[in-house]
């Protein structure tokens, strides 16, 4: 998951195609393409310069010529001058017009992009849900505190409403995602690796996390029963305990819930 991030302000951009048929029939590149046929009047050099092979271009010019309703390439063979290829008035007047949409579609995405405002935390949620991970739980928080042991270091991070949640990673891992106080990082936990009680408050618990809430979901299956406790601050933990447990647990929606996990049990990310 780790990766450097950009430091240069995020903005929006789209591809923009003409369709036919239900098929892509123009877009930047191939109009890039139509443009060096145009200037440079062969299909050989005008591959070259767009970085494409020779048979790429000339099957792309047969599409172009079949999906279009007239011509927009005129390839001339043999004669005088050895043959050459060059645009049709067809061919230069849909550039023009192709030219004029990406011009529209340009003012689109900048008017866009003034409305949102700061897209840079918008592309950071978007990273975030898109991260796929087979562990049901995923939460997002800043670090607050790193203590460092001869082997082991403690992570604190702030989840969302303030709600601190404990890892316990090697120093290896600490330096490799290059973790300091006030990064973003995320913590992945397994649901198996939840344990539910109705009534913690007063036990004395080795697990580093304790979270209490409310029941906002209960699946029950013939062995096990996947639970969700909803903690404050928008944050919610899954668990999967086995059917017996919640029956004695008397786990119903609604209800009041705690969940526990120890440090080791999370595993830290960034991206």
């Amino acid at each position: 998951m780790k990766c450097v991030p950009s430091r240069s302000t995020t903005a929006l951009s789209g591809s923009l195609w003409l369709k036919r048929a239900d098929d892509k029939f123009l877009g930047g590149g191939r109009i890039n393409l139509l443009e060096k046929i145009d200037e440079l009047g062969s299909i050989t050099k005008a591959a070259k310069a767009v970085g494409i092979s020779y048979k790429n271009a000339w099957d792309t010019v047969n599409m172009i010529n079949n999906m279009a309703e007239k011509p927009l390439v005129d390839r001339l063979t043999g004669g005088k001058g050895g043959g050459g290829t060059s645009l049709t008035a067809e061919g230069k007047k849909v550039i023009e017009q192709f030219k004029t949409i990406q011009e529209e579609h340009r003012k689109f995405l900048d008017n866009l992009e003034s409305r949102l405002g700061d897209t840079d935390s918008l592309y950071q949620f978007l990273r975030r849900i898109s991260m796929k991970v087979s562990a049901r739980n995923t939460f997002t928080g800043t670090v607050t505190n790193i203590t460092k042991g001869a082997v082991n270091a403690e992570v604190t991070l702030s989840l969302k409403g303030g709600v601190p949640l404990t890892a316990v990673v090697t120093n290896g891992a600490i330096d490799n995602l290059g973790l300091i106080i006030g990064n973003e990082a995320y913590a992945i936990v397994k649901a198996s690796s939840v344990i539910i009680g109705t009534d913690l408050h007063d036990a004395k618990l080795s697990a580093r996390n304790i979270f209490c809430g409310t029941v906002t979901k209960i699946i029950e299956g013939p062995v096990n029963t996947e639970v969700d406790v909803e903690i404050g601050g928008g944050n919610t933990v899954s668990a999967v305990i086995t059917h017996d447990s919640a029956i004695r647990l008397e786990l119903k929606f609604g209800s009041h819930a705690c969940t526990l996990f120890k440090a080791s049990s999370v595993i830290i990310g960034v991206n």
